[in-house]
């Protein structure tokens, strides 16, 4: 690999690079080390024609050297003429730098997977420049939002006033964009932590609360859009707490009418509960209408006075029409049950 010195007056920027943010205090730090111990490194250039070069990669170096008066600087030329390989080449120096904003990357991957010259999948980009497919398709997210806040977006973790971190951000990403933005600078001005980001997001993916009091919302800080996700969510517990009390007392009674409903129908197994396995057992030697007879007797209660005063008022009203229509289907079975229970008995007195 050939290092040559190269005047700085025939070195263009890459204006279609992907790094183009360079923060003014990085750029006087570099100028001081640049001037005191010289250019530790070269830049990457290649060649432009016209006896030009254009640069690939050394951006804040060129500028640095240029603003201290410098003539020459060390250079690599390369001879790769491919875009594509130029322009992945940029972004993975890049990615290895300080300063390089999630922005400028999520730009980076979005023209490599739509620019017409590119068009790459996010497939590829993942195997060119060893990111999982989840790192790039997350920072492509990052540009579904408004100027306002991508420039507010830093790299890092830490959580500042009037800046945003990717994880604060991503839990927003899939909201409508009148509420996405607007929260995105709701926390960059109260500097919410990620946990309080992902309640207010998904309070605000809430089917259950109206776009107008989302509008509202809108207007809270974000501290109170905390406190309002907590009562919210208390409410909903509240309400919850009488449905499922009632769930139970609810099958029970649905049990219950169905027992009654199928009462001349039980079978001799299900009397061992109500008659005692002594009485099973005797009915072995006994003639089948005793058996009958003992099994009707077992199972036919008479209602009590509590279950017409409690029971029956609680009923609402599609219950008590079931109720009511199952009542009606045993009184009749009833009744005609008692008029062969008549008969047997006439019969068994004429003998």
């Amino acid at each position: 690999m050939e290092i040559i010195e190269i005047p700085i007056a025939f070195i263009d920027e890459d204006t279609d690079q992907p790094r183009y943010q360079f923060d003014e205090e990085a750029l006087q730090e570099l100028m001081k080390s640049i001037e005191e111990i010289g250019l530790l490194s070269p830049i990457k250039v290649r060649t432009a024609g016209h006896n030009r070069y254009k640069i690939i990669y050394g951006n804040r170096r060129y500028k640095a050297s240029k603003m201290l008066g410098k003539q020459t600087m060390s250079c690599i030329v390369s001879t790769v003429t491919d875009e594509m390989e130029i322009y992945l080449e940029q972004i993975a120096e890049n990615l290895t730098r300080e300063g390089f904003s999630p922005i400028e990357e999520a730009e980076a991957f979005h023209k490599l997977m739509n620019d017409a010259r590119f068009s790459s999948s996010i497939k590829y980009l993942s195997s060119k420049l060893g990111k999982p497919e989840s790192y790039i398709k997350n920072k492509c997210d990052l540009l579904k939002f408004g100027n306002a806040v991508k420039k507010l977006i830093v790299s890092g973790t830490e959580i500042r006033k009037d800046k945003l971190t990717e994880d604060q951000l991503l839990p927003l990403k899939d909201l409508p964009i009148e509420h996405r933005d607007s929260l995105a600078l709701i926390i960059a001005r109260d500097e919410m932590p990620v946990s309080d980001v992902k309640k207010i997001a998904k309070m605000f993916k809430d089917k259950d609360i109206s776009e107008s009091t989302k509008g509202k919302l809108l207007y809270k800080s974000g501290h109170e859009l905390v406190e309002t996700w907590s009562v919210f969510q208390n409410n909903r517990a509240e309400r919850a707490k009488p449905a499922a009390a009632k769930a139970p007392a609810k099958a029970a009674k649905s049990e219950k009418a169905a027992a009654a409903s199928h009462a001349p129908m039980v079978e001799h197994s299900n009397l061992s509960s109500s008659v005692g396995q002594s009485q099973v057992a005797a009915t072995a030697v006994l003639a089948p209408i005793q058996v009958k007879l003992q099994q009707l007797l077992a199972v036919v209660q008479e209602p009590s006075e509590s279950d017409l005063q409690t029971d029956a008022a609680k009923l609402d009203d599609t219950e008590r029409d079931k109720f009511l229509n199952d009542v009606n289907t045993l009184v009749e079975h009833l009744e005609k049950q008692l008029d062969e229970w008549k008969r047997v008995r006439e019969l068994a007195l004429s003998k």
